[in-house]
This record gives C-alpha cells, sequence and structure tokens, in this order.
C-alpha cells in the first residue's frame, strides 16, 4: 500500500562524471545504465573569508530504452537535468561484509546545455512499457531542452 503522505523525488542538475555504461540483463534482456553525476554547491568558508565550490557525486541507474537514449547521447562532461527516485541496495562482500549503496533510479532525463553540445536535432521521447523498469516504476520521458544558455556551476 502506498503512504499518501509520502513522495520520493530527486531532482539533480549536474555534469556526468563518465560515459554511461550500458549492459543487459542475462534472464531478461533488459538494458540498464550507470554513470555518475556531479553536482556543485558554493558554500563560504569562515576560516578563509572566501567562497569554496564543494561538487557531490551521484550514482545514476536507467533501465530499459532510457538506459539505451543513455549510452547513445549522454558523454562525459555533459550538462542535464534528471528526475528520478532513491533506492537503497544491500549485499555481502567477498569478506561477508554488509554493504549498502544509494543511487537515484532515473525516470527523467533532459538534456541541457548549447544546442552545439547535442548531437541530435528537436526534441526526442521515448515512453517505454511500465514491465521493462524494477517495481512499478514510471515509465520515463526523455526529451531535450531546446534552451541555448547554460546553468552556471
Amino acid at each position: 500500500m502506498r503512504d499518501i503522505n509520502s513522495l520520493n523525488k530527486v531532482i539533480l542538475i549536474g555534469r556526468l562524471g563518465r560515459n554511461p555504461e550500458l549492459r543487459y540483463i542475462p534472464q531478461t534482456e533488459r538494458a540498464v545504465a550507470n554513470f555518475n553525476l556531479a553536482t556543485n554547491e558554493k558554500y563560504f568558508n569562515p576560516n578563509t573569508n572566501e567562497s569554496d565550490i564543494r561538487a557531490e557525486w551521484h550514482r545514476i541507474v536507467a533501465w530499459g530504452k532510457l538506459a539505451e537514449f543513455c549510452e547513445k547521447y549522454l558523454t562525459q562532461g555533459k550538462q542535464v537535468l534528471i528526475e528520478g527516485k532513491l533506492r537503497t541496495r544491500n549485499w555481502q562482500d567477498r569478506d561477508g561484509n554488509k554493504k549498502f549503496t544509494t543511487e537515484v533510479h532515473a525516470q527523467n532525463i533532459v538534456l541541457l546545455g548549447k544546442r552545439e553540445d547535442t548531437s541530435d536535432e528537436g526534441s526526442f521521447t521515448s515512453q517505454a512499457s511500465p514491465s521493462e523498469f524494477p517495481e512499478g516504476d514510471q515509465s520515463p520521458s526523455i526529451e531535450e531542452s531546446g534552451e541555448d544558455d547554460e546553468v552556471p556551476f
């Protein structure tokens, strides 16, 4: 049952730290892409009386058609807006220690930046069937922004 008074939604604007890695799940042949996204935050350091920039790294996971879009259009350094939800998973390493990681499961990715930074004209939208996404995630909508302005970081 879904609690109507809760929300798991993440919106990030940042730059890719590396090209997405695309692989296919052997049993289902479902595509999954993994990559890192950096977001920057400006803060004041009272010890030096100067402003500094702090980078935060986020693990991003995309499934199905959205994963294939990532592999085709996203490259290291590209600026994107990602909407998704947080998921935490755990596993045991080879030594038997329990490990945890938190990831953003992308549901929507929008290309940002200048037009010449993108290799495709216009917009691209992909609607995938709900069976392509784990645990009933919504189908993604992929679109390219037509704006020529860059968001400063």
